[in-house]
């Protein structure tokens, strides 16, 4: 059997999965994201890769699905949400650590790849793929293939400005990018999260809000309407 390995790097969490040749899941693995340590990133994914390895044989290639992208002119990882990538050659540091052919690519175009290959937008000749999780990415798909843009950051609609701002909206939260008011800060889950904190002094995570208003909780309720209405504005 032909081993490939996928690791998700996310914000929150690191995630690795072997695909068999039929493209089913053999195995699974997952640990938390060291945040803010760029050596203790790479040690885990060289970790999960290994781990697997050892269990169901070497990988013929190792593919990395990524927060920002791989700068084509200087080798460095750029707008990451996971900002202690940035700048960094997450490429090359982790081929010294991985010998074997490794692959990259934003995590947003491996999903919108994915649902144009095989899943929902499967046969559409353009499709723009959302991710929401610690960040807020977007990727774009023309005729079955990944379209980056000449700085590698098509589709990354995260730092555009909110669209049609309600007056208690503005300027907005701050953005490690270094502007106020972008879409990532209102529509991940720590925006979830702040939204719902500054309006009822309650500091949840998403899965709790969405817990609470399923409960019939009045707060948490009017939170999911306000990132329900935030979406919709940002997509539209």
């Amino acid at each position: 059997m032909t081993t490939r390995i996928g690791i998700d790097l996310g914000g929150t969490k690191i995630e690795a999965a072997v695909l068999g040749d039929d493209g089913a899941v053999r195995a699974r693995r997952r640990v938390a994201t060291p945040r803010d340590d760029y050596a203790a990133t790479l040690r885990s994914i060289a970790a999960l890769v290994e781990d697997l390895e050892a269990e169901m044989g070497s990988a013929t290639v190792v593919g990395v699905g990524m927060p920002g992208t791989i700068s084509p002119a200087t080798g460095l990882v750029k707008n990451a949400n996971s900002v202690w990538l940035n700048g960094h050659p997450l490429a090359e540091d982790l081929r010294r650590l991985l010998p074997r052919p490794l692959r990259f690519a934003n995590d947003a175009n491996c999903f919108a790849l994915s649902e144009a290959v095989d899943g929902a937008a499967a046969g559409a000749g353009a499709v723009f793929g959302v991710i929401v999780g610690t960040g807020t990415g977007g990727g774009v798909v023309v005729h079955g293939r990944i379209w980056t843009g000449p700085n590698a950051i098509a589709g990354e609609f995260g730092h555009n400005p909110l669209p049609w701002p309600n007056l208690d909206e503005g300027p907005g939260p701050q953005c490690y990018c270094g502007q106020t008011g972008c879409i990532e800060t209102y529509l991940s889950g720590p925006g979830l999260s702040r939204d719902h904190e500054r309006t009822t002094g309650q500091s949840l995570d998403a899965a709790g809000i969405a817990v609470r208003a399923a409960s019939g909780d009045v707060a948490a309720e009017a939170t999911l309407r306000r990132y329900e209405d935030r979406m919709a504005r940002a997509l539209a």
